[in-house]
């Protein structure tokens, strides 16, 4: 009965590491971050449409008012000129400002996007530590019991003479280390506690944890933040270059002067308004128009380079990823068997106590022993789905 009352299968400890996730999967969540922090990314977001907005606007040229009144020495004369020239033909320049433009807007979401991200991801790693520091608090807790158990042992050896002092000395010595060490990981906590208010708003208790899972590599680098930033980086290069480009071919604007006059002492001025319209087409002839071109098409062939390191970059840090993976899989291998092994010592030592061959401090002993080791697999957990919050802090 007693063996059965201590008892703890692997699915149970399972089922309450899963408990403490939410039941959302693969996602992250900006709820997280403080309506303030989440104000300013709205703003961004406002600021990159207006710009883009204004950017596709830019070959529209403004009208312009001027206002005048002219005293001289024979005529006094009071005018309002309203006056237009305006680009309708550019070479292909307006079409490629427009392109230029979307381009530039898309490149800027995602750069805000990537921003955005890596703040919630911060702040959810964050919130992964804590809850990680908490368990490795419970465990080191666990660990000064086992101190405490065998400096009581040791006391009891060496009173009755079948040990000697130094054994103590050494029993006190690890168990106030291992005191010592559970007072920083409580501070770490605290650390911990007010750097996640810094970006969250509420109790972190409040927030639930985001369950993910493991994505192929594909769909890592279709859906990869940098590389469709690096993407839309070459887009607006490419369509800037040619924007340059036109500006060194012919354009046609069309013209347009109205003017109002409004007092005039000038006999000659017999129309309260003039009004002109006509054609112009014009050529820049500057020595600087091939060192122009080449810097912007300089700047696109970077691009294009940069887009090849940028997929070799994201490759390389999801198969770095990979490999952690593996390497903390392998440690919650090591742990289920060594917590399948405590569990089968304890039968054994529960069997051995009801014999009296064993004291209740042999049987408290180990079973701290196995209550660390299932904090252990939760803690494994918790570093599992850290390296998996990267991979998906990457996406979009």
């Amino acid at each position: 009965m007693l063996s059965l009352r201590f008892k703890l299968s692997l699915a149970a400890i399972f089922l309450v590491a899963s408990s403490s996730f939410s039941s959302e999967t693969d996602k992250l969540d900006e709820s997280i971050l403080s309506k303030k922090r989440l104000e300013i990314f709205d703003l961004s977001k406002e600021k990159i449409e207006e710009d883009s907005s204004k950017l596709k606007k830019d070959w529209i040229n403004p009208i312009t008012y001027t206002y005048s009144k002219v005293y001289g020495e024979v005529y006094d004369t009071e005018k309002s000129l309203v006056s237009i020239d305006q680009p309708i033909f550019k070479t292909g320049g307006i079409y490629k400002a427009i392109k230029y433009a979307n381009a530039k807007r898309l490149y800027s979401h995602l750069d805000l996007d990537l921003q955005k991200k890596a703040l919630i991801k911060d702040t959810t790693t964050l919130l992964f530590n804590i809850h990680k520091i908490e368990l490795e608090i419970e465990k080191q807790r666990l660990l000064v019991k086992n101190g405490e158990i065998d400096v009581e042992r040791k006391k009891e050896q060496v009173f009755n003479g079948f040990a000697d002092t130094s054994l103590l000395d050494n029993a006190i010595l690890d168990t106030n280390t291992r005191r010592n060490i559970l007072a920083e990981l409580i501070y770490q906590k605290d650390e911990l506690v007010n750097q996640f208010n810094t970006y969250a708003e509420g109790d972190y208790a409040s927030f639930e944890l985001p369950k993910f899972k493991l994505l192929g590599k594909e769909s890592f680098l279709q859906n990869n933040l940098n590389i469709l930033k690096s993407k839309a980086d070459i887009s607006s290069k490419n369509d800037y270059s040619w924007m340059i480009i036109s500006k060194y071919l012919p354009t046609v604007s069309a013209t347009f002067d109205y003017t109002q006059y409004h007092t005039t002492s000038n006999p000659s001025i017999t129309d309260d308004s003039v009004q002109n319209y006509g054609i112009k087409v014009t050529m820049p002839l500057d020595t600087r128009t091939y060192n122009d071109i080449q810097s912007t098409r300089i700047d696109y062939l970077k691009a294009k380079l940069d887009f090849d390191n940028v997929i070799l970059e994201q490759e390389n840090f999801f198969k770095s990823k990979l490999s952690k993976i593996k390497m903390i899989d392998s440690k919650i291998s090591i742990a289920k068997n060594d917590y399948e092994l405590y569990n089968s010592l304890l039968d054994v030592i529960m069997e051995e106590k009801e014999a009296e061959l064993k004291t209740q401090s042999d049987v408290d002993t180990l079973l701290n022993s196995k209550k660390i080791k299932a904090l252990e697999l939760k803690i494994l957990d918790l570093e599992k789905q850290i390296e998996l919050l990267d991979i998906y802090s990457k996406i979009s």
